[in-house]
């Protein structure tokens, strides 16, 4: 484990010809950290009493001035992380400054001119010689090109960028797995064997990028691009595989909006830059703070990518590209403000070695094929993986008497064979198993008979508490229906003697109707008889019945004829409405064909259907009045 802070440089880009340069000097020292210092001084325009700082130092790990050239970059600050990520571990170079100061052509380097080339295409080149002049590794390259533009991430090295819309193409997108890996979904891994198809695959990505022009550039960059270098080499019969990365990063320029005077979708690319960059600042700030928890990677897409190279498992170096413009010395200054935060921050870079399973494999195999052999060399007997249908017998009889045997020091065994042991286990895990089951069948059967034989008895206790609570219903009516006999026969005996006592017969009191009538016809004459018969006709409460019957009859017939008036007089009620209605819709007919005001007076055949049904109302009404006297 290698631990250190981020090493941060800084480079000066030379003046144009119509630029002013700024009042600035460097201190270089072999022992300690370059010193820049950068003089702001007063404007007079401010007034007599100013008290606005005038010097601003900083220190760097090393200070490029205008007249350094690329070779002098490179091998001061990509070759010692190209060395590291040769040797396993991983690496990160990125440019920092605002737009126009020179990281596109740190990075990436100018296209006039063979000495104009940046750190990337020296690296690629560093790295490919290198990777010949060892022989003791088996080496493999891949390469993968990533721009994040508007915080949207997209494959430079798709080849259907140039034939698509922007809008068309697939999005990059981060996924992370429960180990907190950052993965990007939809960006290609292109193998580059040798420098030149890994310069092809880099001036592909170039050609794809955004970019426009501005008043500060006229080639401005207006996305983040990251170029990444990913290695692998394992030693011939090692299992052993290093795995290393290297992030060649190259971010777009901050620029204030209000010096620049940009608008339109210059604009909206601007906001998008700045916003990305004010996120990768909060993450340095929160990583150069002592006891933070929380590290705000997720903000954007360019820190997620960048997890491992700020804080992480990375080799990190930083290179602050300032314009000694007198017109931009502010930006300058802000810059190195930056770089000094960066400068706080510690990495832990760890060798990434892993073990190739597929090498495991087959060396696990290996290992046991030499033990098997060593296994029929001491045994004298070839052993296959199954055991034969004549042992399997032989280990159930086995397991049998073993498990019939009462003797606690009884023991069984079936030799040093372990195909046989773990049958037996598996075999008599089956039998303890099957016994459990069967209990467990046993139990719940037992407990279900309780279960019904409960029911059964509670059921039983409830009919028999049914069935007396319906006797002692029964027992109570019959004693009342006893009572109502006996006041019957009470009544009748008390009409039957009143009855011939009127008739002059004496008789002992009968003990029902029947009995009397009995009586009274046995102990008559002839002439008796039809006395008798006279008198139950001519007796009063027989004439009122027939006098009632014949009342009830009128008053029925009565009533009859007045609901059939009713009826009447309601169906010339109803016919004179469908009248009236119809007379209504001829009406309506005719003002629709020809509409004139005689259609607005009133009609006279209408107002005399009118009248009948007044008349027949009273009628009705008057009906009505007659019926309840007939119900009487």
């Amino acid at each position: 484990m290698v631990k250190e802070t981020i090493l941060v440089y800084a480079r000066v880009k030379p003046l144009g010809r119509r630029q002013e340069a700024g009042i600035y000097s460097i201190e270089d020292d072999e022992k300690s950290l370059s010193t820049l210092e950068i003089i702001v001084p007063h404007d007079l325009a401010d007034g007599v009493v100013n008290n606005k700082r005038e010097s601003y130092k900083f220190k760097f790990q090393k200070i490029f001035d205008q007249e350094a050239k690329q070779d002098v970059v490179f091998d001061s600050i990509a070759k010692p992380v190209a060395e590291c990520v040769l040797a396993g571990y991983n690496g990160t170079i990125f440019a920092y400054g605002q737009t126009g100061s020179g990281k596109t052509f740190t990075i990436t380097g100018g296209a006039e001119r063979y000495s104009d080339r940046g750190i990337i295409p020296r690296t690629l080149s560093y790295i490919f010689d290198q990777l010949q002049k060892d022989s003791s590794k088996v080496y493999t390259t891949h390469v993968s090109y990533l721009e994040i533009y508007n915080e949207c991430g997209y494959d430079l090295l798709d080849p259907r960028h140039e034939a698509s819309r922007l809008e068309d193409l697939l999005k990059v997108t981060i996924m992370e797995d429960p180990d907190q890996n950052i993965h990007l979904k939809n960006l290609s891994l292109q193998q580059a064997t040798n420098e030149e198809e890994a310069l092809n695959l880099l001036f592909l990505g170039d050609t794809n990028r955004m970019i426009a022009e501005t008043p500060m550039n006229q080639a401005s960059s207006r996305s983040h691009c990251i170029f990444t270098i990913h290695i692998s080499s394992k030693e011939p019969g090692s299992a052993t595989i290093r795995r290393s990365k290297l992030h060649l990063v190259d971010l777009a320029g901050s620029e204030r909006v209000a010096k620049t005077g940009v608008g339109g979708h210059l604009l909206t690319e601007a906001k998008y830059i700045n916003l990305s960059l004010h996120y990768l600042e909060q993450v340095i700030i929160a990583l150069a703070e002592k006891n933070r928890s929380h590290i705000p990677y997720r903000n954007s897409m360019m820190t997620s990518v960048l997890r491992d190279s700020l804080g992480g498992n990375c080799m990190t170096t930083m290179i602050a590209t300032l314009s000694i413009d007198k017109r931009n010395i502010d930006e300058s200054i802000s810059t190195c403000r930056f770089a000094q935060r960066v400068a706080l921050i510690k990495n832990e870079a760890v060798l990434n070695e892993e073990i190739d399973p597929r090498l495991i494999i087959v060396q696990l195999k290996k290992e046991i094929q030499e033990l098997k052999d060593e296994l029929v060399l001491v045994t004298g007997k070839q052993r296959t993986s199954e055991l034969s249908q004549e042992e399997l017998l032989q280990l159930d009889k086995l397991i049998g008497t073993f498990l019939k045997d009462n003797d606690p020091d009884s023991a069984l065994d079936v030799g040093a064979d372990m195909r046989k042991i773990k049958y037996c286990f598996v075999h008599m895990k089956e039998l303890m198993n099957h016994s459990k089951i069967s209990d467990r069948k046993w139990l719940s059967q037992h407990t279900s008979e309780e279960k019904d034989t409960n029911k059964e008895a509670e059921e039983l206790e409830k009919m028999k508490e049914l069935l007396q609570q319906r006797d002692n219903e029964i027992s109570i009516l019959y004693i009342l229906v006893n009572m109502l006999k006996k006041e019957k026969k009470k009544a009748q005996d008390a009409l039957f003697q009143l009855n011939a006592a009127s008739a002059g017969i004496p008789c002992a009191v009968p003990s029902s109707a029947d009995d009397y009538y009995l009586s009274v016809g046995e102990n008559m004459s002839l002439g008796c008889q039809e006395a008798f018969e006279v008198f139950k006709r001519d007796h009063a409460d027989s004439v009122t019945t027939e006098d009632n019957k014949q009342l009830l009859k009128q008053r029925f017939a009565e009533a009859k004829c007045l609901g059939e008036k009713l009826n009447e007089v309601r169906n010339k009620i109803n016919n004179l409405k469908g009248k009236i209605t119809q007379r209504h819709i001829q009406k309506a007919a005719l003002a629709v064909s020809s509409p004139s005001e005689e259609l607005n007076m009133l009609d006279p055949v209408e107002e005399k259907l009118r009248m009948q049904i007044e008349e027949e109302k009273k009628r009705y009404y008057f009906c009505l009045k007659l019926l309840p006297s007939c119900g009487r």
